[in-house]
């Protein structure tokens, strides 16, 4: 069986960077594939979106996943030799707008999906890296629909941070290793 690595972290801290770096000394010769779960919903996060793909090498896979994230760790958890997902708490958004604004219930269901990627992964002949916003750092959300996020990104973040092998928060660009 392949590895789970977590990298936690806040905005803009070096979680993608460092999930890179750790893909590319994990993949040896094989494949590594990128699980993008961002959505081009207007012109910034277009241009965000162009600046992460810029950033990875050509020769890996890009797959372009908004929801359906456990089905492709299972899908392509045999063939790849590193799958990095980047990110967890763009998945969580994604889930969750999917239902509207009525975000009551939702966390029993995505916190059940959480719980299959975490089997999906430990699952996986590949090393999967999990890239993940620490959101529970920052103000209180003023909204009722912000608040449900940042305690479904809290508790999922927990979940897999037991599950995975090693666990990495990210202050500043430096990587720092807590489990």
């Amino acid at each position: 069986m392949g590895r789970m690595i977590l990298i936690l972290g806040g905005a803009r801290s070096g979680k993608s960077g460092y999930a890179l770096r750790l893909a590319r000394s994990q993949a040896r010769e094989g494949e590594v594939v990128y699980l993008a779960t961002a959505k081009a919903l207007d012109e910034e996060m277009s241009q965000r979106i162009l600046r992460h793909r810029r950033d990875r090498p050509p020769g890996w896979r890009t797959v372009e996943v908004s929801r359906e994230v456990t089905a492709s760790v299972v899908e392509l958890g045999a063939e790849a030799a590193v799958i990095v997902l980047d990110c967890v708490t763009l998945w969580i958004s994604n889930l969750l707008l999917a239902e509207g604004e009525e975000a009551a219930g939702q966390e029993e269901a995505i916190l059940g999906q959480v719980k299959a990627l975490v089997r999906a992964a430990r699952g996986a002949e590949a090393c999967v890296i999990l890239v993940s916003n620490e959101v529970g750092l920052g103000v209180v959300p003023p909204t009722p629909l912000g608040r449900t996020f940042r305690d479904i990104a809290g508790q999922a973040n927990q979940l897999l941070a037991q599950a995975a092998d090693e666990v990495y928060v990210m202050w500043a660009g430096l990587p720092q290793r807590i489990k």
